[in-house]
């Protein structure tokens, strides 16, 4: 159906490499660890529509770079796929077919109402330049030449955001910047005025600041009860998908409810800062009920025991451990349970403060979260470890308020 969002790319490919997680023979799940595949492809098989949602860029085709782009693409030289960086594609699966060289590759539910936020896990996420030039100039390509385009893709990847910060190097003002420069953040520089790491705060491009504004929209997001108000979604996208949680926040940001919820960011950075100089310690008392005489949360897979010590990411306190935001933030967006939203007012509240609520539930919610997955980056995205927390927050709260009556 034309204007239709494809699932499924199938496209022919002139020469395919595989390449294997290294990390493959030493791990029982090695389904689920990432692959590379390097395709080389005519530019005039490349289908068309295929995703960007996952890039942190929009394609801008007016800017010198794209201009010389778009005349890459129709001059009469062969060497582009050598010349240009190509394509990078996130996928589910892909699935070669030597007997006509076609690869079909999955990218997921790209349905705007798919819960699994499939939009911004999977599809172009780096090289959206590349692939416009392409469809806008491939038919102006002189018919006696064919040329070729490198595509990676990579499959079960894991951490998305990482990935995307990663491969997006090049030097261009972001999205996030150039909202700054509308005074959008206002409300936010006014929530956190008198906060310790005000000034700590990068808003622009290439600051050589801490902590990227970017942190910040994502503790919101894990606690956005109006996109998800129950136990029946999660904000998952808060750790994995940075992409979405801006386009949320530039949607909603002048909204009555965040506008109230970014009132609260101090406390949404106290809550972060204590579960992480904390989470040990909720992980040392689980464990030694369970009859483990010496806990050793250093050995935890995604946790190092730095001797010298270390700084908490928001508020710099002391701590001798870092730990995977993986495991931190399917505890913190649990507390989501107690925030509530009057419409009438306009204004959000706690039905418990989530700091006293922490010293009640820490030691469950560590041992869920611990039990539930000992690899990071899966527990960041694991959905059902979001909700399994959830509902220990609110079913704990349930309790503190038939005790109150």
């Amino acid at each position: 159906m034309e204007g239709q969002i494809m699932t499924k790319l199938k496209f022919k490919v002139n020469a395919l490499r595989t390449l294997p997680s290294p990390y493959k023979a030493e791990n029982k799940d090695a389904e689920s660890l990432e692959t590379i595949h390097y395709l080389l492809v005519n530019m005039k098989d490349l289908p068309e529509k295929i995703p960007l949602d996952v890039n942190p860029r929009v394609p801008k085709m007016g800017t010198n770079v794209a201009k010389r782009l778009l005349n890459a693409v129709v001059e009469p030289e062969t060497d582009f796929y050598i010349n240009n960086r190509g394509i990078v594609i996130s996928a589910k699966s892909l699935v070669f077919n030597s007997s006509n060289s076609e690869v079909t590759i999955d990218i997921g539910n790209q349905d705007d109402d798919d819960e699994n936020d499939d939009r911004y896990n999977y599809g172009i996420l780096d090289g959206g330049h590349t692939y416009t030039a392409i469809m806008e100039k491939r038919d102006e390509i002189p018919e006696d030449i064919v040329k070729y385009v490198r595509v990676e893709v990579i499959t079960n990847v894991v951490n998305i955001t990482r990935l995307s910060d990663a491969r997006n190097t090049s030097v261009q003002v972001s999205d996030i910047a150039l909202f700054n420069l509308e005074d959008s953040f206002d409300d936010i520089r006014d929530a956190i005025k008198n906060e310790p790491y005000a000034d700590k705060i990068a808003y622009k491009d290439n600051e050589r600041k801490q902590i990227n504004i970017s942190e910040l929209l994502r503790l919101m997001y894990a606690f956005d009860i109006v996109k998800y108000p129950d136990d029946n979604a999660a904000p998952i996208q808060s750790y994995s998908g940075k992409a979405q949680v801006f386009k949320r926040y530039k949607d909603a940001f002048d909204t009555a409810f965040y506008k109230s919820l970014t009132k609260q960011l101090p406390l949404l950075v106290d809550l972060y800062d204590l579960i992480e100089r904390e989470l040990y310690l909720k992980y040392n008392d689980y464990k030694k009920k369970s009859g483990v005489a010496t806990p050793r949360f250093g050995n935890v897979k995604g946790v190092e025991n730095i001797e010298k010590g270390t700084k908490t990411n928001f508020l710099n306190s002391e701590t001798s451990y870092s730990i995977s935001s993986g495991y931190i933030y399917p505890i913190f967006g649990a507390f989501r349970s107690l925030l509530k939203f009057d419409e009438n007012s306009g204004e959000v509240s706690w039905l418990f403060n989530p700091l006293e609520m922490w010293d009640e539930v820490g030691t469950t919610i560590a041992q869920n979260t611990f039990e539930s997955s000992n690899n990071p980056q899966l527990a960041g995205k694991d959905k059902q470890l979001w909700l399994s927390n959830y509902r220990i927050v609110e079913t704990q709260s349930l309790r503190n308020l038939l005790n109150k009556n």
